[in-house]
């Protein structure tokens, strides 16, 4: 069955065999729905607006409704099972009580899935378990400038099927550190096309894992208020929510 993919400016045709990963799942209901989180308790990224019209806009297009909140008491189990995946858009530092993080751990335990996007590998570095969820954490950054994104072959992941192998773009590039050995990495930059890179020849830029029973992916993509209009930016956030919701 065609399943087509909307987002603004570009019609995206996907046949199932983009869903082919194996750890990947099923295309998900049209009542699916997501929790956007874009607390802030350190940076505050002038892009989160932006972010935040844009995901409820593919959300809109895609059949999947799409929450958003500052609010950390939604992290409880009541409410957290509303959803099939929450997404930390631009997160930084402690965002969370400790009686929230048990409830977020018991929501991925039974299934649900994370996405992360940018800043939210700046987020809670006191807390492990959420450290093994997003991949790495965030260690420094040169200015923002140019720099192309090396696409991995053979992934057939939905968050890089259709973007080029060479994916030129203008964002502020996220060096890290403690990276997971888990991590299916999707993407990395090439640190030879931009200065100020610290991760070498394999500098990871999206990727996926499963994890503790749900399903987890992250982009470094997303600190200019630009990225949030740009068609290939948007296809590959769309394809790592519907990794992450799953069915």
């Amino acid at each position: 069955m065609l399943v087509k993919l909307l987002i603004p400016g570009v019609v995206l045709a996907a046949c199932g065999s983009l869903f082919s990963d194996p750890a990947s799942t099923p295309a998900p209901p049209a009542s699916a729905a997501i929790l956007v989180f874009y607390k802030t308790a350190g940076f505050h990224h002038k892009s989160i607006p932006d972010g935040l019209r844009a995901l409820q806009k593919l959300g809109k297009d895609n059949g999947f409704r799409v929450d958003t909140t500052a609010n950390n008491a939604r992290f409880a189990p009541a409410q957290l099972t509303a959803y099939q995946a929450v997404v930390f858009l631009n997160t930084t530092a402690d965002v969370l009580t400790a009686p929230q993080q048990t409830a977020f751990e018991q929501y991925i335990r039974a299934g649900h899935g994370y996405v992360g996007i940018h800043a939210a590998s700046d987020t809670e570095y006191d807390w492990p378990w959420y450290h093994g969820l997003v991949g790495a954490y965030f260690v420094s950054h040169p200015a923002v400038q140019p720099a192309t994104i090396r696409i991995q072959a053979g992934g057939g992941h939905p968050a890089t099927a259709g973007l080029p192998a060479a994916w030129p773009r203008t964002d502020e590039w996220y060096n890290f550190r403690d990276i997971k050995p888990d991590l299916t990495v999707l993407a990395t930059l090439d640190e030879t096309t931009y200065t100020g890179g610290t991760n070498g020849p394999t500098h990871p830029f999206a990727w996926y894992h499963t994890y503790d029973g749900g399903r987890a992916f992250y982009t470094a993509g997303g600190h200019t208020p630009e990225s949030y209009q740009e068609p290939l930016f948007l296809r590959h956030l769309l394809g790592g929510i519907q990794y992450a919701i799953g069915r």
